[in-house]
């Protein structure tokens, strides 16, 4: 809004004008002609000169002015000067201190060194979206529960989709902050190829897979110019070993006679174990476990993973796990706590490397499945491991 709405002084050579006290001109500037410089013009006087002082003391305070210029658009009850029907227009003497946007009535903004109140306490939040991640999860939980008890073959399929899809979120999100091209057609082709051969063959068949996989990569990459080979192929045989081959490991347990009580054992621990810190650490976390790596981990919650892992590991080797007992489920809901805590932070590394918070956006409330694969992937070999150690391959 110009100075003239505010009562700035008249152009050179332009007397102000102040008209007759009752039923004359109204109050405002008169255009230059004799009619008003003549001698019977009555109570002419020329317009008080409003100090040009910065309120808050110059140019250092830019965030005040964009305040005071934003000020003239809020929907605000201006400042005009009083009348009095038996006196003339009286011009208000200037305040420099005062917003001209304001009305006398409201308060004036305070200065810059005026004690400001304290910030409100804001309630702890949880970090995410929990009624998604919630209902994202039990569905989740449908979908495995019901292709695992079913038919072992369509749970072996979940598996590779899921090992398909997380290939695609790693190589992408390489390419897009690293400017890393490993190879996804061969990875995708080899990873779901891994899964099925753990399976069938076991471990050997697993290990054969990953060799094929890790040649695959190789010669495919030749196909384009060797600048940048080598990261290309080192990522690719990285993104390999770390989702389908580490996923086999969910195969092989599901060929015992009771493979899918193990299957379904493993992913309660992790589960359990990602629970048990989340809640404990969220409500009591105080002391950070690794502030360089994932800023939200705490001690606490670590010891709340070891605690509900121990716990549920005792209770599904005594009742779900052939021969098993209460004790080797605590070492194993120990060994999971370690395991899955391990993988978490090991992920967390990598998208601190590549600078983002998510690995994709595909679960609402967790996500992408890399997300939700960081603490299964590392503890599937190990709970592998240790049921065939504690009850053997069978």
């Amino acid at each position: 809004m110009s100075d003239s709405s505010w009562g700035a002084p008249p152009s050179a050579g332009q007397a102000g004008y102040w008209g007759p006290t009752e039923g004359g001109p109204v109050q405002g500037a008169a255009p230059a002609g004799p009619a008003y410089d003549a001698p019977e013009a009555q109570h002419t006087r020329p317009m008080p000169i409003v100090p040009d002082v910065p309120a808050y003391g110059g140019d250092q305070d830019d965030d005040r002015g964009a305040a005071r210029l934003g000020s003239l658009f809020r929907d605000e009850t201006h400042y005009a000067p009083q009348y009095s029907s038996q006196h003339s227009p009286q011009c208000p003497t200037p305040n420099p201190t005062m917003n001209l946007t304001q009305s006398p009535t409201q308060n004036p903004e305070p200065m810059p060194d005026a004690p400001q109140p304290a910030p409100a306490p804001q309630k702890k939040s949880a970090g995410r979206d929990l009624s998604a991640a919630i209902g994202v999860g039990v569905g989740l939980g449908v979908v495995i529960i019901a292709s695992l008890f079913v038919v072992k073959a369509v749970f072996v399929g979940v598996v590779a989709v899921a090992v398909v899809v997380g290939l695609w979120e790693l190589t992408s999100r390489l390419q897009e902050r690293k400017g890393i091209k490993a190879p996804l057609v061969p990875l995708a082709v080899g990873g779901a190829a891994m899964v099925v051969a753990g399976y069938v063959r076991g471990a050997e068949g697993a290990w054969v897979a990953m060799a094929l996989t890790a040649l695959a990569v190789l010669v495919w990459r030749m196909t384009e110019p060797p600048e940048g080979y080598l990261k290309d192929v080192t990522a690719g045989v990285f993104a390999a070993f770390y989702v389908p081959f580490l996923a086999t490991f969910v195969a092989m347990m599901l060929t015992a006679d009771d493979g899918p009580w193990r299957v379904l054992a493993f992913l309660l621990l992790t589960v359990v174990s990602d629970t048990g810190a989340y809640a404990v650490g969220w409500r009591f976390g105080k002391h950070k476990l690794a502030p360089r790596i994932s800023p939200g981990k705490t001690r606490e919650g670590l010891l709340g993973a070891v605690l509900f892992a121990m716990v549920a590991g005792a209770l599904c080797m005594q009742f779900l796990i052939n021969d098993g007992t209460w004790w080797q489920g605590l070492l194993l809901g120990l060994a999971v706590a370690a395991s899955a805590t391990l993988g978490d932070l090991g992920e967390s590394m990598i998208k601190r490397d590549l600078g983002i918070k998510d690995m994709g956006t595909l679960l609402p409330g967790h996500g992408g499945i890399m997300d939700r694969l960081d603490s299964l992937l590392p503890t599937a070999p190990v709970v592998w491991l240790l049921l065939v150690i504690f009850v053997g391959s069978g």
